[in-house]
């Protein structure tokens, strides 16, 4: 008869230290989880053990990072401050602390995390070690970012129409003012021939300052969108391209525009001086149709042309914001924009925009 001897198989976990011996179902459920790493640390913060998720978050395997000190996730100025050990520090004193900060993955890159170290106790009170919880929450953190970037947007363009029609309204008032009355005042002058002859020249002259001082005020901001509204400043506009342009524009507005205010008005009056900017420098377009139309809870309005078109399947040109800034205007007002083009096939606009 052949004696055999049982042997432990090779993969037979070691024996559990006080600080591991946990349910084992529980264990497993750690482990599983992928959102979190979720691991302990020996009381003076040697990695112990390593689920899943650490191994997602960090990059490291179980069998390069067990053993090795948990400040190898800090970045080099945190290390440098003392800030693992502070925390190890203010754990053990308050139960628990919470921090957000960089944390440094395997691959030297950076991500921003939320972290919980908690401290283990046994019955007696004695530190165990450490539970530690990380969250990388990078993507939240640029979303944040971004928010606030668009906060920052807005409040420039906010900024930006005010100063707008400061300028528009001094150059209107004051200096359209001034020039009117050098006007009347050159008129009564030199009555001989050769005088009114020069006298003419210099009204007809001042006409045409006027104008000019006109027309850039209105560009800036017509006096037109705050004195009478919003539709009536897209009627004088739409006749002022039509006759600096030879361009022929239907215009076609229904419903009230009750729905909107100060900042929507100013912004859709931009998008539709945008869209006309734009069909007049880039489209070689010979008419034009605008619709807008306001029911109770929406407002859309509709720009389309004849012109050149474009292919939207390119990328956008190095220096052109046109497109994109119409885009940020439209997601302020908590609405969608869609273009439609093609090469020689006309460029069209449809802004969907909720009213209050």
């Amino acid at each position: 008869m052949t004696n055999t001897t049982a042997t432990e198989p090779d993969d037979q976990p070691a024996p559990l230290s006080p600080l591991l011996q946990t349910d084992a179902s529980f264990r497993l459920l750690v482990d599983a989880v992928e959102d979190y790493a979720i691991f302990l640390l020996d009381a003076q913060g040697n990695v112990a053990t390593w689920n899943s998720g650490a191994r997602r978050i960090k990059g490291y395997d179980a069998r390069e990072i067990v053993g090795r000190h948990f400040s190898v996730f800090y970045p080099p100025d945190d290390i440098a401050a003392g800030k693992p050990q502070n925390e190890l520090d203010t754990a053990t004193r308050a139960g628990r602390v919470e921090d957000e900060g960089w944390r440094i993955r395997k691959d030297a890159s950076r991500f921003w995390a939320n972290v919980v170290i908690t401290a283990l106790r046994d019955a007696q009170g004695n530190l165990l070690g450490f539970a530690k919880v990380t969250r990388d929450m990078t993507d939240r953190l640029r979303l944040a970012e971004l928010q606030h970037a668009r906060e920052l947007s807005a409040h420039v363009q906010s900024a930006l129409e005010h100063e707008r029609a400061s300028i528009a309204r001094e150059l209107h008032d004051d200096l359209g003012q001034q020039l009117a009355a050098l006007k009347m005042q050159l008129s009564i002058l030199d009555t001989t021939a050769q005088g009114a002859h020069a006298v003419q020249q210099a009204l007809a002259q001042i006409d045409t300052i006027i104008g000019s001082v006109r027309r850039i005020a209105a560009g800036l901001r017509p006096l037109v969108l705050d004195d009478l509204g919003l539709f009536a400043a897209i009627d004088w506009l739409v006749c002022d391209i039509r006759k600096r342009y030879d361009l022929t524009i239907h215009l076609d507005i229904e419903g009230e525009e009750e729905g909107f205010d100060t900042a929507a008005s100013t912004s859709v009056f931009r998008l539709v001086q945008e869209a006309l900017t734009n069909i007049v420098r880039h489209a070689r377009a010979s008419e034009v149709r605008i619709a807008i139309v306001c029911a109770r809870t929406r407002c859309t309005l509709t720009i389309e042309d004849d012109g050149c078109g474009a292919d939207l399947t390119r990328g956008r040109t190095a220096g052109t914001f046109g497109l994109l800034g119409m885009g940020e205007r439209v997601r302020q007002l908590g609405g969608s924009i869609a273009f439609r083009s093609a090469p020689g096939e006309g460029f069209r606009i449809v802004v969907e925009i909720p009213l209050p």
